[in-house]
């Protein structure tokens, strides 16, 4: 699922309007509260007031500077050389005590950037790697697309440019209230003549450097507000071509097997078409701003000395006096200007903020209700069983229910349970998992701790095999000898020697070799309810082999439930219940609550339950219905 241009457009208000600066202050005010809550808030405070410090020293010093203007020129036009090699040796001060400030804010400025990463990323991961959301999200539409770009690439942009424009929006708005009481009192030195007469005007050069800036500003904002919205499209169009590329690198076997190479460059084309096409427009627009900035700043370099020259022509300010007010008309302009400076930052960091924000107020707001349809409900079952009542899974705008009403999973059980719509036993899967709770009917599951997760392909973290092996919980609550006995239990005794070795395990070892290391997880854990997404018809004969071994002794009193698109050949399964299709708008299932408890939540046990499932007969019965059908 790829994001379009409409779609684009449609996230971020065009710039200017009441919409866009409501969502601006939105977005801005979550980002300000998430690094409040953060762990890291007086780091950040410190550094803050250190930075804050570190600029009033130094637009302080910037007005000695200017101050230094005036003896120095003026030594210049008497041609006083003992007055100039002093005032030369001022300006070696001055220059130290501002290199040391500039040093100072540098490396403060960096450590902001640092810290503000810092925060945002680990904000961000958290939201993310949250409770079932990493699922969720890819249910989510536009919104849950390359999260990786968000997270990495995103955040660390939306650091850097934080940091850089708010620091300079600081230093520029001190040095304009430095500057302008200077200006305005340099400017009763400009004397303006109209024919005969001559007269003054109160704060003149104040007046003009407003007026020169305001008049850029405006220009600037005019002729680049399109690149918000480029800017947003940008930012989707390179993370769609990262992902594909990524994609190609991860799935190179396949595609060289199946000589995709070219199928493959297409696609590739395609998508850097995408990104080009974004580019060129961003490439015009950038250069349409370019012609007001670079104007601006041409005309900027005269502007002073020409709204100046009347004081000093008609005799009132000295070549000093005049270099003074060049310097702080400068000074003025240079602070009003900062926005048409600083446009395009301003825009690639709106850009850069919505989306960042956008992905975290999805992330925060997963779990609430959707606008129609009814959720799954959650407990926990008092008795530590695992009870069906009524359940159904909607996905797609399909529905499909389990063709028994009530279903009680006892320990030592092996429930099959087959999907007979051929598409919806992912969904009932991640249902069982508490990861998918659109549907109808209540799930009373075990202790999480107690319940283990096999899904279709098997997950080998990358690090140190002796983590990989324990996943999720610690290694150091295993032993070198437990480890070492899983993995000759699981066949796999060739990799004792690389415990601590760390790896991309996935990348480096089988497919055999990953379902071999989730046997071997699974001893370590020994979990009493354990959910797999395939039946065992679908391992090998070793890998069979060493489970059905393994739940006949070790685990000879966990529960297995397997949901699968498929029936299974062997008697390993004692019980089969069948998912079946259901209209979407059968009144089939009692209504549900639209707010779901979570798992871990408690309610009392349901007096009255249903007549439950038969327990033996109903493999047989799935047999014979799957040969009718394959006849």
């Amino acid at each position: 699922m790829t994001e379009t241009p409409d779609d684009v457009a449609e996230q971020e208000p065009e710039f200017g309007t009441r919409k866009s600066f409501a969502a601006l202050v939105q977005e801005f005010s979550a980002f300000i509260s998430a690094l409040w809550n953060s762990s890291g808030r007086r780091n950040f405070l410190l550094l803050t007031i250190a930075i804050i410090g570190v600029i009033i020293a130094t637009s302080g010093m910037q007005v000695v500077l200017n101050a230094w203007n005036k003896p120095f020129y003026n030594a210049i036009e008497t041609k006083n050389v003992k007055s100039f090699l002093y005032y030369l040796m001022v300006f070696g001060g001055i220059a130290s005590i501002l290199l040391g400030l500039n040093v100072a804010q540098t490396w403060l400025a960096q450590m902001i950037t640092q810290q503000t990463r810092k925060w945002l990323t680990r904000d961000l991961i958290e939201q993310w790697l949250a409770p079932r959301r990493l699922v969720v999200l890819g249910d989510a539409g536009d919104i849950g697309i390359n999260p990786d770009q968000r997270v990495h690439e995103d955040a660390r942009h939306l650091a850097e440019l934080s940091t850089g424009l708010g620091i300079g929006l600081f230093q520029s708005t001190l040095l304009l209230f430095s500057f302008v009481g200077v200006l305005w009192v340099l400017s009763s030195g400009v004397v303006l003549s109209v024919a005969s007469y001559s007269f003054i005007i109160p704060g003149y050069m104040v007046w003009c450097a407003l007026i020169f800036a305001l008049t850029g500003s405006w220009v600037s904002w005019r002729v680049g507000r399109p690149l918000i919205g480029i800017g947003v499209e940008r930012y989707a169009r390179e993370a769609d071509l990262r992902f594909a590329l990524v994609q190609v690198n991860e799935n190179a076997s396949g595609i060289v097997l199946n000589a995709g190479e070219t199928d493959e460059k297409k696609r590739l084309d395609d998508e850097l078409d995408r990104v080009l096409d974004v580019m060129r427009r961003l490439v015009n627009a950038v250069a349409r701003l370019t012609w007001v900035t670079a104007g601006y700043g041409w005309i900027g370099i005269v502007a002073p000395i020409v709204i100046a020259a009347p004081g000093y022509f008609g005799g009132k300010l000295s070549f000093g006096e005049l270099m003074m007010v060049v310097g702080a008309f400068n000074q003025v302009q240079n602070c009003l200007r900062w926005f048409v400076d600083n446009f395009s930052a301003i825009a690639d960091w709106r850009a850069t903020l919505a989306r960042v924000m956008s992905f975290r107020q999805a992330l925060v707001t997963l779990e609430q209700p959707r606008d129609s349809g009814t959720r799954i409900e959650y407990d926990l079952d008092p008795l530590g069983r695992l009870e069906l009542d009524n359940v159904a899974v909607t996905w797609t705008g399909e529905r499909a229910a389990l063709d028994t009403p009530h279903v009680e999973v006892a320990p030592g059980d092996h429930l099959l349970i087959v999907d007979r719509t051929g598409s919806a036993h992912r969904a009932l899967f991640s249902a069982l998992a508490g990861l998918w709770p659109w549907g109808s009917g209540k799930i009373s599951l075990p202790p999480r701790s107690k319940m283990m997760y096999m899904p279709e392909r098997p997950y080998v973290p990358d690090g140190s095999l002796r983590a990989a092996l324990t996943y999720p919980l610690a290694p150091t609550s295993f032993s070198d000898e437990d480890l070492m006995a899983a993995l000759k239990r699981a066949d796999l005794p060739r990799l004792g020697a690389s415990l601590d070795r760390k790896a991309r395990w996935a990348r480096e070892i089988s497919y055999d070799e990953e379902v071999r290391v989730t046997l071997a997880r699974l001893l370590l854990l020994k979990p009493e309810w354990i959910f797999s997404e395939q039946t065992i018809d679908a391992m090998d004969e070793g890998q069979r082999a060493i489970f059905t071994s393994i739940l006949g002794k070790e685990l000879a009193k966990s529960a297995v439930i397997t949901v699968s698109g498929r029936a299974s050949a062997t008697d390993f399964y004692n019980r089969t219940v069948n998912l079946v299709e259901e209209d979407s708008d059968a009144d089939k299932a009692p209504a549900e609550k639209t707010d779901a408890p979570s798992v871990a939540e408690t309610s009392a046990p349901d007096p009255a339950k249903p007549e439950r499932a038969t327990a033996h007969d109903d493999q047989e019965d799935t047999r014979a219905a799957d040969t009718a059908k394959a006849t």
